[in-house]
């Protein structure tokens, strides 16, 4: 977990749209200046995750195979990467979806589509409130 004061460098990011992937990428690294190692999927996530050992883990819902949810759990079975914050990307953002996430353990959910100038923002934002 981040110490106070700690910033945020490292973002695990999991997202199987090419094109959205590539954004969110430029937006983190470019904007923000954040290192990112990008995931196409959940299974990629789990084998190359704990190697990168994310301070965050910025996690997209709807996935082939395995969903954001279903990775979230898996994540939490291995030790590099249990306890890591994770935020949830998605377009399913019903008050019901969002409570939903937070049970699972999210600590915020962002909407999509996001804006790409302020993404960064958005989860520094949500590292220093909320983690």
């Amino acid at each position: 977990m981040a110490e106070q004061g700690e910033e945020l460098q490292r973002i695990l990011y999991v997202e199987d749209d090419a094109d959205i992937r590539a954004v969110a990428e430029l937006a983190l690294e470019t904007v923000g200046g954040f290192s990112v190692k990008s995931c196409s999927s959940g299974q990629e996530a789990l084998l190359e995750g704990p190697d990168f050992a994310p301070e965050l883990i910025l996690l997209d819902v709807m996935m082939p195979g395995m969903d954001g949810p279903s990775t979230f759990h898996a994540m939490q079975q291995i030790p590099a990467l249990q306890g890591r914050p994770v935020v949830f990307m998605t377009a399913k953002v019903q008050t019901e979806e969002i409570a939903f996430y937070r049970e699972l353990g999210a600590v915020e959910v962002i909407p999509k589509p996001f804006d790409p100038m302020t993404l960064a923002d958005q989860i520094r934002d949500i590292w220093t409130s909320k983690v």
